[in-house]
């Protein structure tokens, strides 16, 4: 469906340009932004493969153990009881978010999933992951950063608080929904 929209957008947009008489413009345009578009995707790239790497020396070093545990009464809190595996799938998604890595968070994200889906109560385990993953509490904002920065701002980490206080609210209203819609699942 995304791929019709953006077709008859494309066209329509085409269409009016040349009915307007701006061809020339429109196509200086949408050239100059494709360089733009790339140049701005290898940028997040370097950032992503960073903070990726990053996860996968946290991975192997057992710094993600210890973060588990940590994030173990959290987990239990919203989770329920979960095997080892689906809780370590669930911390390296959580610290993946929390570093505010994005879609770098997608990987984990999926494995939690299939982890979760072998739970007690999947249908609510994955609705909880999912909104946890889609409202992201970050503690440090890492793709927003990277993309203010690659925009000239002079303090690209100055959004911190304003991400945090959004992303927690959204995050307590996601789960206190999905919990009450999913209560009855045995």
């Amino acid at each position: 469906m995304l791929a019709f929209v953006v077709a008859v957008m494309l066209v329509l947009s085409a269409v009016m340009g040349f009915f307007e008489g701006c061809w020339a413009e429109i196509s200086d345009a949408a050239m100059g932004q494709c360089v733009k578009a790339v140049e701005l995707g290898i940028y997040l790239a370097g950032s992503m493969a960073l903070w990726c790497g990053l996860m996968r020396v946290a991975e192997k070093s057992g710094l993600t153990r210890i973060i588990a545990r940590l994030l173990s009464p959290l987990i239990r809190l919203i989770f329920g009881r979960l095997d080892t595996d689906s809780k370590k799938a669930v911390s390296l998604n959580l610290t993946a978010n929390l570093l505010g890595l994005g879609n770098a968070a997608t990987p984990t994200g999926i494995e939690a999933v299939r982890r979760l889906e072998k739970s007690s109560r999947p249908k609510r385990n994955t609705a909880l992951i999912t909104v946890i993953n889609t409202a992201s509490i970050q503690l440090i904002p890492v793709t927003a950063a990277a993309l203010r920065s690659a925009h000239g701002s002079s303090a690209p980490m100055e959004i911190l608080p304003a991400v945090l206080a959004t992303s927690v609210c959204s995050a307590t209203v996601g789960i206190i929904t999905a919990s009450i819609l999913f209560s009855e699942e045995k």
